[in-house]
């Protein structure tokens, strides 16, 4: 399993730009005008993890297949959104659809490139769009909620859960604060999820700089970095211009060259998913085998017929044990037998929760 992450913004803050960068295309069209993403742009890029070509060379195996994570570009989202102006509908009903916001912020200066409001100020920006979610996510509760309080004072106690779910949410939302810091319990964690809030999706800020800023950011970024950690949230720092050029480049070495150069270490794309992977609680498995090694992923606290089901869903049904190898064990002792050898391959029933790096063998019974 991948995931899917919507890039947002409001026009013209380097959304496509970032897009085009981040999946080596050029489908999404950079022009400096509001709406020049009509429809929703579909990326899908190799989530980079130097454990699995570890993993491949010492198995030998013939193809080497990462997990995939998917962008989609959204058309820029302008003040009224929620009562359908500019392409309002069609951005909120895109963002129902993603696991998870990259919210995209200007915070550079640049007297060519036109600010829709006509100032730079990312922490407003941000605060625009968000509060066009809060009113959209407002007005949808409340027409689920009064309905549901009738049936629920008529004498329906099996709706207790439901109502109580719902008005947390909305006396957050009505309070100016989004869904998602709502204390959701375990058992009601699935009801959460049903309810499609907008504000309930978790959120990265990624403040799009200049290339002179690219590595120790400026006013703008720290100030969005204040407003990340007060809401809990994610803020980095990227340069889409930078990674525009780092595109281009095919060599990794070439690459690597170039990020030191500027006083980087890793790509924005890199970062942009290991910062995706902490949002979703993800964590990475693998299988590996003489034919192909293979990167998957899943939600942390995932049990093993669970990640066995990523696989496919007959392997979920049918499960019956996990070979497991810790990925250091796997490496430091040179592969699967000796590991075997030295008695460090575990077999793990229905209750064993994955570890990132495990090296899993399913055995199951259709």
């Amino acid at each position: 399993m991948g995931f899917k992450c919507g890039i947002v913004g409001l026009p013209n803050v380097g959304k496509s730009t970032l897009f085009n960068a981040l999946t080596q295309t050029a489908s999404a069209q950079a022009a400096n005008y509001p709406f020049c993403t009509i429809e929703p742009n579909l990326g899908r890029v190799a989530v980079p993890d130097p454990r699995l070509f570890k993993l491949s060379e010492l198995a030998k195996s013939k193809e080497v297949i990462p997990t995939q994570l998917t962008f989609v570009d959204i058309a820029g989202l302008v003040r009224g959104a929620s009562k359908g102006e500019g392409l309002g509908n069609q951005f909120l009903s895109h963002i129902r659809e993603v696991d998870a916001i990259v919210h995209v912020l200007r915070c550079f200066e640049d007297d060519d490139i036109t600010h829709v409001d006509g100032r730079i100020d990312p922490v407003a920006d941000a605060e625009t769009v968000e509060t066009e979610l809060m009113i959209a996510d407002m007005e949808s509760l409340e027409k689920r909620l009064t309905p549901l309080q009738k049936r629920f004072q008529s004498g329906d106690k099996t709706l207790k859960a439901d109502v109580e779910l719902m008005q947390g949410a909305l006396d957050l939302l009505r309070d100016g604060k989004p869904a998602r810091l709502l204390e959701v319990s375990k058992d009601d964690a699935k009801r959460f999820q049903m309810l499609q809030l907008l504000t309930a999706k978790p959120i990265l800020y990624v403040c799009n700089v200049s290339e002179d800023d690219a590595a120790g950011g400026n006013d703008h970024t720290a100030a969005v970095a204040d407003k990340a950690q007060a809401e809990g949230a994610s803020a980095i720092v990227i340069s889409a211009a930078i990674e525009s050029e780092i595109a281009q480049l095919t060599d990794q070495e070439e690459r690597a060259l170039f990020l030191e150069g500027i006083g980087l270490e890793q790509t924005g794309l890199d970062r942009i998913i290991q910062a995706g992977y902490g949002l979703l609680d993800l964590l990475t498995f693998f299988t590996v085998g003489p034919k192909e090694a293979r990167a998957w992923t899943v939600h942390t606290g995932a049990t093993a017929p669970e990640a066995a089901g990523a696989i496919h869903t007959d392997f979920e049904k049918g499960f019956i044990r996990a070979e497991t190898i810790a990925y250091d064990d796997f490496v430091t002792l040179g592969g699967e037998q000796p590991s075997k050898d030295a008695g460090k391959m575990r077999l793990e029933g229905k209750d064993y929760t994955v570890q990132d790096g495990d090296v899993l063998h399913f055995r199951f019974n259709v």
